[in-house]
Parts: structure tokens; C-alpha cells; sequence
């Protein structure tokens, strides 16, 4: 019975012919995660997401030790020694632990700016795109300037004057990623703002406000997940270079960036002080950058081709 249930709610989800709008919706998605599941590096990038929303998850049960626990006696032990499985750092803090906490402030600080910048970017784009003239040329100027500085030193140059601080290291990189979507709101502006549809809608007496929320936001939110995906390793790399130069999250928080810059000077003796926590930024970008291509052949598949 459970079978034939199963098998008649899969023949709902990929009817061609949905007999309402929420059955698209479903169908929809269905189809979208069919064909990620067919994508094995995209389910690859998924599990390494799931496992580091895993660790920030259950990061006290998970973690054998202390992450803020000094032991001096133990310093710089190697992996395995006295119950330290990816040993110590020159503070004798379990790198284990350090590394499954550390997770959490990777966490923190890619969704605050996966839910700022994207959002700045679309506000700006769709308006820009929307109404054109004077408005357009000054929003895209300031656009063109943002992008004319290299992320890193723009967000060096934001910490700088703000203060060190992993709140204000969230805010120097948000205000550095958002010119990209802003440029992608307003691409797909430009295409939908001339269309039937919106003539339509203006017809209908829909005001500019309506018109770029309830129409054409919607319409750009698959290029955008997109790009938050592929660029969500670039975040992780500004804000662990931030905080390797001590302008990001202070001590004795257990982000991967300041672990690696407290590791360099035993990087000859004790490498695994830096490499355990280079391998779990490596292992995180790498896992966003997997999901991101598999997303953008679902989403966006004339782009997945083309590529």
C-alpha cells in the first residue's frame, strides 16, 4: 500500500499537467531535484554543506574537548597524542574542537551576507533597470565604483575604518559583494521591464512599486541563488583573510582564518596547527562552489550549457 502510494505521489509530482498552482510548484521543484540528484559533484557539494550544518548544529556534542581550554603542558602536540585526534595548538586548545566551533562563525557570517548583499544588489539593480535615466546612470556609477577595488582591500579599507570585529567584518564584506547583483537584478530588469506582461499589469493601473516586487523580483531570485552559491566561497575566503590579519573575529574565537595566522609561525615544526583549519576552509568553498554549478544547471540550464 505504502508502494502504491509512493508511486502514485510520483506520478503527481511529474504530470505534465497540474491541475493547480501549487501542483506547478511542486512539480517544479521535483523536477529541480531530480535533476541536481543526477549532478554527483552537486551532491557532493550538498553533503559537505549538510555535514558543516551538522557540526555548527551539534557542535557541544560533537567536539571532544573544550575549543577555549589552554594547556600549556600540551602545546603543538601532534595528531592522535593524548586524545587530541587532530592534536593542539600553541596554546594546548583542542584543533578538533576548534575547528567543529569555528563552523558556527563560518555559518554566521555567509548567512548575514547572503541575506544582505543579494538584497541590496536586487534593490538597487531592479530600480536602476526599472526606471532608467538620470536614476540608472547614477545608481550604476556608484556600482562601477564599488567594483573597481578588489574585494579584500575594499573590505580591508571598510574594517579599517569601522573597527575590528566579526559583526564589523560582516558588514565590510556584505557592502563589498553587492555591486554583482546588482548588476544581475538589473540585466534581468532590462529584458522583463518591455515585456507584454508588464504592459499588461500597467494596463491593469499596477504602480512602479508592485510592478518591480511583485513581478520582476521574482523572476530574478534563480540568478541570484545562483551567484549567492558561487560566491559564498569568496565570502568564506574574505572573511578567513580578515581574520588572519586580526581584523575579523577576535580572539579567543575559533575562526578558521585567525587559526591559520596563529598556526604560520609553526608551520615548519607543527603544520597541522595551520593546515587542519586551511583544509576546512578548502573543504567549505569547495562544497558551495559544487552546489552553486549544480544549482546554475537547474536554474539557469541556457547558462549551464553555454559554459
Amino acid at each position: 500500500m505504502a508502494e502504491i502510494e509512493k508511486q502514485g505521489l510520483r506520478a503527481w509530482l511529474m504530470t505534465d499537467t497540474p491541475t493547480s498552482r501549487r501542483h506547478a510548484r511542486f512539480a517544479a521543484l521535483y523536477a529541480g531535484w531530480l535533476t541536481l540528484k543526477a549532478n554527483p559533484m552537486a551532491m557532493v557539494g550538498l553533503a559537505i554543506l549538510i555535514l558543516l550544518l551538522g557540526m555548527a548544529a551539534f557542535a557541544p556534542l560533537l567536539s571532544p574537548h573544550d575549543p577555549f581550554e589552554q594547556n600549556l603542558i600540551g602545546r603543538l602536540q601532534s595528531m592522535g597524542a593524548e586524545g587530541h585526534i587532530l592534536g593542539t595548538d600553541s596554546l594546548g586548545r583542542d584543533l578538533l574542537s576548534r575547528v567543529i566551533y569555528g563552523s558556527r562563525i563560518t555559518l554566521y557570517i555567509v548567512a548575514l551576507v547572503a541575506l544582505i548583499a543579494p538584497i541590496v544588489g536586487l534593490l538597487v539593480g531592479t530600480v536602476a533597470g526599472y526606471t532608467g535615466g538620470i536614476v540608472d546612470a547614477i545608481l550604476m556609477r556608484i556600482t562601477d565604483i564599488f567594483l573597481a577595488f578588489p574585494r579584500l582591500v575594499l573590505a580591508l579599507a571598510f574594517v579599517a575604518a569601522l573597527g575590528a570585529g566579526i559583526e564589523n567584518a560582516v558588514l565590510a564584506i556584505s557592502l563589498t559583494a553587492w555591486p554583482p547583483y546588482a548588476r544581475i537584478a538589473r540585466a534581468e530588469t532590462l529584458t522583463i521591464r518591455n515585456s507584454d506582461y508588464i504592459a499588461a499589469v500597467k494596463l491593469q493601473g499596477a504602480g512602479a512599486f508592485r510592478i518591480i516586487t511583485k513581478h520582476i523580483w521574482p523572476l530574478c531570485i534563480s540568478s541570484l541563488i545562483v551567484r549567492v552559491t558561487l560566491d559564498m566561497a569568496g565570502v568564506i575566503l574574505a572573511a578567513a583573510g580578515l581574520g588572519f590579519l586580526g581584523l575579523g573575529a577576535q580572539p579567543p574565537s575559533p575562526e578558521w582564518g585567525a587559526m591559520i595566522s596563529e598556526g604560520r609561525r609553526f608551520i615548519l615544526d607543527s603544520w597541522w596547527v595551520a593546515t587542519i583549519p586551511g583544509l576546512a576552509i578548502f573543504t567549505v568553498s569547495l562544497g558551495f562552489n559544487l552546489l552553486g554549478d549544480g544549482l546554475r544547471d537547474v536554474l539557469d540550464p541556457k547558462d549551464g550549457d553555454s559554459a
